[in-house]
């Protein structure tokens, strides 16, 4: 007797181990889902085009997004201080952008943009980072073909003052 009643002993100290780890994996779990369904969705940024933004409709005010596109020909406009208006566009629809960060030096008309913000009720697209999309590939000029002095001084003038840094 002495036997059945050490294994039985045994078994239940096995059952009372193996339901504690269940448990404590059962409640690591309910805490990393309550943890990552409250925490992570105010940290999302969300990368959308103008049909994106757009298709949306009210989902899209309130969150934070970055709006990629290119910068509408004859769009841009400056308001006081750094502050700038304009338009990006995709291929079938436009988003009316105001941001109050500097343009980096880059910033024109037809070149790619990705500025981060959000929808307001106003209609327009509030932005507190921009920046420019650029192709980094270096060309030399072809053989024998002449540099232009002017844009040769346009970009000479453009660094000045970056010596330093």
């Amino acid at each position: 007797m002495t036997t059945a009643t050490e294994l039985t002993a045994t078994e239940v100290m096995r059952r009372k181990s193996r339901l504690f780890m269940i448990g404590a994996f059962a409640v690591a779990a309910i805490a990393f889902a309550v943890i990552a369904a409250s925490s992570i969705n105010k940290n999302l940024v969300y990368y959308w085009t103008p049909s994106d933004l757009r298709h949306a409709g009210s989902k899209a005010y309130g969150a934070t997004i970055r709006l990629g596109g290119m910068v509408k020909k004859g769009s841009i406009h400056k308001l006081g201080g750094s502050a700038v208006e304009f338009d990006v566009k995709d291929a079938t629809q436009v988003v009316h952008v105001k941001t109050t960060s500097v343009p980096p030096q880059m910033f024109r008309e037809n070149i790619g943009v990705v500025v981060e913000g959000t929808m307001v009720p106003g209609g327009y697209f509030q932005s507190d980072r921009l920046m420019v999309s650029h192709n980094n590939e270096y060309r030399a000029p072809a053989k024998g073909h002449p540099v232009d002095r002017k844009e040769l001084e346009r970009l000479m003038k453009s660094t000045e003052g970056l010596e330093g840094k």
